[in-house]
Order: structure tokens, then sequence, then C-alpha cells
């Protein structure tokens, strides 16, 4: 480290650019160099692979090149050129197709329809069909042998055909021996074999290749002469004879579709061909970088070989300062737990104080209630008896009156009640409760309200009974609490509904597709008086009532924001279950 530093220091910076910019200098030449060897390594290989597979397929297309010679002069092939003993000669051409491994041989009348093959009893046999639109049934009819490369009209597939004439005892030409040899399995054999290999023929149509989506394209576009004449023969059936993409960025190297590669040619002695290679780049790139790592190598250990000598005399106090960084890094590791301890700390005061408000805040609740359920219980039951007196003795003008009278009471009734539970004296009982019932007796409360509402009940509730260990009351004075919320959060949505799911393992949950929470958490919700709506239409107590009642259940109440809607879920612990845990 002092080493580095003091090379950075400003006065020896410029020599440090220059070293570095020589050091650069030096990889680069390296990598040329190295690149321009393996490159040429990497050419000759190509070179003896490409006169491999030259050799190959001049054997390939000149194996059969005398057959049709040979088949034009057997008696059986020139009576059939008359017409005579065509079915054995059928046969007879059938079972020499398949010891020779041909694709087809047939015989042709002078004007090109086919009177024998050996594929007679194939649904695209030869026979019947009219080839004297192809250069070779032109040339054997010319007394000479033909050859031509093209796709089979008949079969659709490509194939290499040999021609001869067949010449009756005058010496005339009396018909047309034919040959055609599949090329496919040779290629086959390259592309298994991991080259890239194709073959061009004389207007640069690609006619072979390893890539069957360089087939029948062209390395330039054909003149209008050219087309012309591969349309005259039929040879490439309705392929469009596209460009190729490919391009020759330098001498030697082609970028075919997208990808570099070496590019080497040699002519075919038949068929104005051209066999094309085309060896990767990364064999002799990947070299080339080695090479410059040798390089980098050699350079590290000799700036290492440099450092150790000069660094010798720094050891001891190289040494020294390490042990003090392990010491600071001790120090530091210690002060980062310290603090990790103390934000916990803090984090779980903070907690406990939050726990201790809202207990606080409940146990002021529960006086208040007591003193508020005492001081007007017998207020409210004597107003309601005066009223129920009054409304006996009413005149009907006054009837209207100690009507709303008396719905004013009710709802003081009601809140007193609601205010009883936080100041009862102890918890009931708890026994085994059936969820399934506990909602059924809840809904049957508000099937009034639900109904005047218009809204859509779904219920997604299982057959057999979910028993919990509770209180029945209560909890269906918790679903009915959200029920009630719900339906008042419908009170302005289009197509109202709400969905009620109850599952085997003791959750009950409650959608709507009403506004939301607006972001609101479940710890918001339950704070008591916590409420949204107008005065007078709540005393947001009712889900800090039934937050509480499940958890003295064992139990929990979750809500959350649906994206169209609130969802809430009260889950309860199973019987079982919480008899196992006690």
């Amino acid at each position: 480290m002092a080493i580095l530093a003091a090379m950075t220091k400003p006065r020896h910076r410029p020599a440090l650019f220059l070293a570095a910019a020589g050091v650069l200098a030096v990889l680069a030449v390296v990598f040329a160099a190295a690149y321009l060897w393996f490159e040429q390594g990497e050419r000759e290989r190509a070179q003896a692979r490409l006169s491999f597979y030259r050799g190959t397929l001049q054997a390939a297309l000149e194996r059969y090149r005398h057959l049709p010679f040979v088949l034009a002069a057997d008696p059986r092939v020139i009576a059939g050129a008359s017409r005579e003993n065509l079915g054995a000669l059928n046969r007879r051409l059938a079972a020499f197709a398949a010891r020779t491994d041909l694709e087809a041989i047939y015989l042709m009348e002078p004007s090109g329809l086919t009177i024998a093959a050996s594929n007679h009893d194939s649904a695209q046999g030869f026979l019947g069909q009219n080839y004297g639109f192809r250069p070779y049934v032109r040339d054997a009819l010319a007394g000479q042998e033909g050859e031509f490369f093209a796709i089979g009209v008949t079969t659709q597939r490509p194939g290499y055909f040999l021609s001869a004439p067949v010449r009756d005892g005058d010496g005339k030409v009396a018909g047309v021996i034919a040959i055609k040899v599949d090329l496919s399995d040779l290629t086959a054999v390259w592309r298994e074999g991991g080259e890239r290999l194709f073959v061009s023929n004389g207007d640069g149509v690609v006619v072979l290749a390893t890539d069957p989506a360089w087939l029948y394209r062209t390395l330039s576009p054909l003149s209008a002469e050219g087309r012309a004449r591969v349309a005259s023969g039929r040879q490439f059936g309705a392929k469009p004879l596209s460009p190729l993409d490919w391009s020759m960025p330098d001498s030697g190297r082609w970028n075919i579709t997208g990808h570099h590669a070496l590019h080497l040619a040699a002519p075919m002695q038949t068929l104005d061909w051209t066999l094309h290679i085309l060896a990767p780049v990364a064999p002799a790139l990947r070299a080339a970088w080695a090479s410059v790592g040798a390089a980098i190598v050699a350079l590290l250990i000799l700036s290492a070989t440099v450092l150790f000598l000069r660094g010798e005399r720094m050891r001891a106090a190289l040494s020294q300062s390490q042990a003090e960084r392990r010491k600071l890094r001790a120090a530091n590791a210690a002060l980062e737990h310290e603090i990790a301890e103390r934000r916990s700390a803090e984090a779980r005061l903070a907690q406990t104080e939050e726990d201790l408000r809202r207990a606080g805040k409940l146990a002021a609740l529960g006086q208040l209630s007591a003193s508020v359920t005492h001081e007007l219980g017998q207020p409210l039951s004597a107003m309601r008896n005066h009223l129920t007196a009054a409304e006996i003795a009413a005149s009907p003008a006054d009837a209207a009156l100690v009507a709303r009278i008396t719905r004013l009471v009710v709802r003081m009734e009601t809140i007193t009640r609601t205010l009883r539970f936080f100041a009862r004296p102890a918890p009931e009982p708890l026994g085994p409760v059936d969820l399934l019932r506990v909602w059924g007796q809840a809904r049957d409360l508000v099937q009034h309200d639900i109904a005047a509402a218009g809204i859509d009940l779904l219920t997604d509730l299982p057959e057999q009974p979910v028993i919990v260990q509770g209180n029945a009351g209560r909890l269906e004075q918790v679903v009915v609490n959200l029920l009630r919320n719900a339906i008042l959060a419908l009170d302005r949505t289009e197509a109202p509904e709400i969905r009620v799911t109850l599952t085997p393992g003791g959750a009950l949950a409650l959608r709507d597709n009403g506004p939301g929470l607006n972001g609101r958490t479940m710890a918001e919700l339950e704070e008591p008086f916590h409420t949204t709506r107008p005065s007078g239409e709540g005393m947001g107590l009712g889900l800090a009532i039934s937050a509480a009642i499940l958890r003295e259940h064992g139990g929990r109440l979750l809500a959350e924001d649906t994206g169209g809607g609130a969802r809430f879920v009260m889950e309860l612990p199973l019987a079982q279950a919480r008899e196992k845990a006690a």
C-alpha cells in the first residue's frame, strides 16, 4: 500500500502514465501478433478439412457417373424403350435401385414421358410424369450424357440427376435412362461433425448446406438471364432464391447471418460447383487472449519480483499496520454490534410504550364505560317507561314526536351496550363453537339490511363444521360488526357485493367492493373512537371490540386493501389445536 501510495504521488504520475501506456502497447502488439499466428493455424486446419470434404463430395458425385451408360446398354432397358415387358422392367429397376442405394431409376420416351421407374408403386412415383423440360433429358436426347442438380418436381426433394441416351438397334435415340442420387446423407454427416459448409452452383445459388436456412439462397442477386434459365428447367421449384445475408469485412473473412468466420472455398470438377467452409474465429481469439494473459502473467511476475525486493524493507511496518487494522476492524465490529443492540432495545421500548399507551387508553375507556353505563342505565330505563306511557296516551299529532324520541333512546341504549364491553368484570367461559353456525346466525341478524341495500352476498363455505374454542355470542358479535361495516362501506357503490369465505382452518374472510381502507392499517382501525363515518353514524368502537374479542379467543383480526375494496379476516385456532397448545 505504501509503494502504491508513493507511486501515485503527483510527481510520480507522469511516469506512471507512461509505464501504463507502454504496457498497453506491448499487450496490443502481443495480441495482434498472436491472433495473426493462430488465425493462420485455423486457416491451415480449415484448408485441410476443406480438401477432405471436397474429396468426399467429388466421390459422391462420381460414384454413379457411369451407371446410366451401363443401364442404357441393358437389353431389357432397350426393349423397354419400345414399351416391351415394362412390368418386368419396373421390378428390375426397383431391385437395382435398392441394391445401389439410389433414390430412383427411370426410363423416359423421347417426349420426356416416364414409362418405367423403380418407384412405380410409390404414391410419389415417377411413372407417367413428363420431364422433357429438364436439361439432363434434353442432353441425353441429343446423344450426350447429362447431369443436373434440382428439386424434384414430383417428390419436392433435391437430388443429383444423371442421364444417358438409350439407342435402338439402328443406333437412334429411342429413350433416356436417368438416375436420381440423394446427397442429403452427405450434408447430414457434415452437420454432425460440427462443420459449417455449403456448396454454390455457377449462378451463386446455395444447393447444399449444413444450415438449412442457407439452402436456395444466392450469394448475389440473380440476373434476369439467370432467373430465366432456372425457371425454364424448373430447377428450384417455387423457391424465391433471395440473397443470403452475408458480407466480407476483409479478405478471407465473412460475416454471415451476424456471425464472423474465416472463409475458404474450393472449386469442384463437375457441375461448376464451389465448396465453401466457414471456420470460427473464436479459437484464434481465445488463443490470442490466452497469449495476452500469459504476457500479463509474465509482467506480473516481473513486477512482483521487483516489488518483493523493494518490499522486504517495509515488511515489519506493513505487519504492524495490518495488526492495527485488524484491531480497528474488531473495534468497529463491536461498535456495530452495540449499535444494533441499542436499536433493537429502542424498538422494543417503543413497542412497549405503544402497548402501554393502548392499554392505558383501554383502561381509561373501561372506567369511563362503567361510569357512563351505570349513570345512564337507570335514566334511560325511566325514559323508555315514560315514552311507553306517553305513546299509549299520545294524540295522533304527538305520536310522531314520541316515535322520534323513542328512536333516540334506543340509540343511546345501543351506545351504552357497546360501552358495556369495556366495563365487563370477567371474560365469559369458552367452549366448542361451530364457525359455520356462527356465520349463519350473524347473517340472519343482518339479512334484512343486506336485502334493503341491494347487496349481492356470495359465500364459499365448507360442508363440514369448523369447530373452534370460543363463545358463540361474542364471535357472532364480531361477524355482525364486520358485516355492518361492509354494508355501510357499500352505501354509494354500484353493483355492491360481499364475498364471504370460510376455510376449514378457522379463517372467516369478508371482502367488499367498496372504497377500501385508503391505506389505513389494522392498528389504526382498531383504535377506540377511530371512525370515518359522519357524526352520529358510529362511535368507532366496532373494530376495537371485534379485535379485543378475537384476542381473548387466541385469534386475530386482519385487514387489507384489495385494490377494489376491503378484506377483513378473523383467524381463530381450531378447538383441537388450542387444546394441544394448552
